[in-house]
């Protein structure tokens, strides 16, 4: 009886059809901003397996915590329908460069400088990020979200859009919707309550209060958790966070969340001092697409369907109208919000001046210029 081997070997290459959408690389899309690579997947036993792979989606704009332009999202749109009819592909790993960010979102530059005050325009771009997170929950291979650093708004509704999460421990995880002029409609509204309930759903897409990895773990929108910090050559656990069940001085149980008080200045410190490594990320993610890789590939499309039916249930109920509201709050509480950010600095702060806007508003005062620049940090008060 023939080997597998020789069965392969033996058989002419088909002729098969391209599905791509376009015969461009991606990085021709946006200066090289989006990265697309095709890694040799491996067994579980670390060898390769010939002429199979594993596709590599990378954010690459680390000055602005890859965050994501409009050029950016186009480009992910095609990555993921490139890597979704490639016979070869395995699994895509959607990741970023560096250690500081996987991603914080939608690019704030853009946002402030183009699109506030335009929510015709805004509306079009809502169309292209609809569709990359549809793309994402469409792909006919498993994706694996790799968090290099914080994944924090629309960085974080990516994310989720993903089959799998694996972090390493010293990223941060959250929104930033109402602090910043927005909601988390973008999918952290549709996902967060199927993911993990919804008390901490409405406390992480109100509150907008960044988590450890450790707490986003326990939460269950990660299944992988590594160290990264090296500290006199041994990897050690985020020293800024409470991994063990105990309580606070409060009398709290705390399980992952940050500490207070002196504790947390002291892990900044031991952060600070030690090494960032990546290697113990990169091997978390390379088991769980070895272990992806062994299973039916066509059975394994069909299960990804049936299980992400809970999020794109939610998703397509309401991308629609997420897409219109997020357009027209271009004009007056995204406008403030995005500006401040963009415009703030670490020492006057990024944020507007709430309590002075719900003054303003409770004696019926007009969403003006004035008002809006009257609220920007460091403006005279």
């Amino acid at each position: 009886m023939a080997t597998a081997d020789e069965v392969i070997a033996r058989t002419a290459p088909s002729k098969l059809i391209d599905h791509n959408l376009i015969d461009k690389e991606v990085e021709s899309l946006c200066d090289g901003m989006v990265r697309y690579e095709k890694r040799p997947a491996r067994r579980r036993d670390g060898s390769i397996a010939e002429g199979l792979f594993n596709a590599w989606i990378v954010f690459n704009n680390p000055k602005q915590y890859n965050s994501y332009t409009t050029d950016m999202v186009k480009a992910t749109i095609l990555a993921f329908r490139r890597a979704s009819v490639d016979r070869e592909v395995n699994a895509v790993v959607l990741t970023a460069v560096g250690d500081k960010a996987f991603c914080t979102g939608g690019n704030t530059k853009e946002y402030a400088e183009y699109y506030a005050g335009n929510p015709q325009e805004y509306r079009q771009y809502m169309r292209l990020f609809n569709d990359m997170v549809s793309a994402i929950l469409g792909c006919d291979k498993p994706v694996v979200c790799r968090v290099n650093g914080m994944r924090i708004g629309g960085g974080q509704e990516i994310g989720m859009a993903c089959d799998f999460t694996v972090a390493q421990d010293l990223a941060n995880f959250g929104q930033a919707g109402p602090k910043h002029g927005s909601a988390a409609i973008g999918g952290a509204t549709d996902f967060l309550p199927v993911m993990i309930g919804c008390e901490q759903a409405m406390v992480s897409g109100t509150l907008c209060e960044p988590f450890s990895a450790h707490k986003a773990a326990r939460l269950g929108i990660v299944s992988g958790l590594v160290p990264a910090l090296k500290v006199d050559g041994r990897f050690v656990a985020n020293p800024t966070v409470i991994t063990d069940r105990m309580l606070d001085e409060y009398g709290r149980i705390v399980h992952g969340d940050f500490k207070t008080g002196p504790g947390y200045k002291e892990g900044l410190a031991a952060i600070k001092a030690g090494e960032i490594d990546l290697s113990l990320l990169d091997g978390k993610v390379e088991e769980l697409c070895a272990k992806l890789l062994e299973t039916f590939p066509e059975c394994m499309t069909k299960s990804l369907e049936e299980l992400r039916k809970p999020k794109l249930d939610a998703w397509n109920r309401n991308k629609e109208n997420s897409r219109a509201w997020l357009a027209l709050n271009m004009m007056n509480e995204a406008r403030a919000g995005f500006r401040a950010f963009n415009e703030g600095t670490r020492e006057t702060g990024r944020e507007i001046d709430f309590v002075k806007l719900r003054q303003g508003l409770a004696r019926g005062i007009p969403w003006t210029e004035e008002l809006v620049e009257s609220l920007m940090p460091g403006a005279k008060k």
